[in-house]
């Protein structure tokens, strides 16, 4: 059963979220957001945590902002250390429940992917290594938290 459990990571620099939804079958399908520069790239979305924010916080407001989804954090996931256009980023991941969703505010556009395409369509091999680990997680937890 997931728990919220937090990284306790103070050396974050961003943080997101791994979205997910039960479809009809109760099967997960994943959020993926494209990206903000070259939208031909799919990501999870994430960003900077911001001067008196928690990476909870700002997983939450993240999804929100990039993809328009309301989501709850269920429980820290992993952290990945990417280097972006040359520098160094400690991402802290959450899994995410999806609440509610609307039209994003950010113009990206939004997938919500079962897993086979989810790992296809995923642009970066980090990224999709958060996201085997978030299908991993819920297949342990029957399909996750209700």
């Amino acid at each position: 059963m997931p728990t919220n459990a937090r990284s306790g990571n103070r050396q974050a620099t961003h943080a997101g979220g791994v979205v997910y939804r039960l479809n009809r079958r109760t099967t997960p399908e994943m959020l993926l957001v494209t990206a903000r520069v070259d939208p031909t790239v799919w990501v999870l979305p994430k960003g900077h945590i911001e001067r008196g924010e928690s990476s909870e916080d700002t997983a939450v407001r993240e999804v929100f902002e990039e993809a328009g989804v309301t989501a709850r954090v269920v429980e820290f996931l992993t952290t990945s250390r990417p280097v972006v256009r040359g520098v160094s980023q400690q991402i802290d991941f959450f899994l995410m429940e999806r609440l509610a969703e609307r039209d994003a505010t950010e113009g990206r556009r939004i997938a919500w992917l079962d897993e086979a395409t989810a790992i296809r369509r995923i642009t970066h091999d980090l990224f999709r290594e958060v996201l085997l680990q978030a299908f991993a997680r819920l297949a342990g937890n029957g399909g996750g938290e209700r």
